[in-house]
């Protein structure tokens, strides 16, 4: 077997083409890109939000639903001065041993705090956001969740938006 440029550039060569045939459907595609946008002004002047796929959630809330076949299509706010021991991860499709001992593993809040104390971010929004990653469905992903999410994210009014899968 040869390799190919896709092989030298993938971690996983061929991973989407086997997702395709595995969940016809599922999959997102575009044809039309957007470049990345310019910062309007310096990092040390901009508030930040964080957007994560990992699941977390305040303690005592309504929990995401981790073993619907096709995901859950919700988002939680997590308000950016909680403290970890506040928080909990509802998620089954990753191990979270890890994230469990120490939450800034996959939802870093308390180092996005040190950064905006340094002032080496402007602040930080009220609010965080978390969604579980699994979601099978793409048009719904996008239709629902993704619409939702994006209108929240807009709400905080943020200069920049920090995006992380779990």
């Amino acid at each position: 077997m040869t390799a190919t440029s896709e092989d030298l550039t993938q971690l996983r060569p061929g991973l989407w083409q086997t997702a395709n045939e595995r969940y016809p459907g599922s999959m997102i595609t575009k044809t039309d890109f957007v470049p990345l946008a310019k910062p309007g002004k310096p990092l040390n002047k901009s508030r930040l939000t964080f957007v994560s796929t990992s699941g977390v959630q305040l303690k005592d809330t309504v929990p995401f639903d981790t073993v619907h076949p096709v995901g859950d299509y919700s988002f939680r706010c997590v308000p950016s001065d909680s403290k970890p021991e506040d928080l909990e991860i509802h998620q089954l499709k990753y191990p979270t041993a890890g994230a469990n001992r120490d939450l800034n593993v996959i939802f870093p809040i308390e180092r996005l705090q040190e950064l905006a104390a340094e002032n080496f971010i402007g602040g930080l929004t009220p609010n965080f956001f978390s969604f579980i990653g699994y979601n099978m469905d793409a048009e719904r992903l996008e239709r629902i969740l993704a619409k939702d999410l994006s209108d929240a994210v807009l709400a905080e009014k943020p200069d920049i938006v920090l995006l992380a899968p779990a």
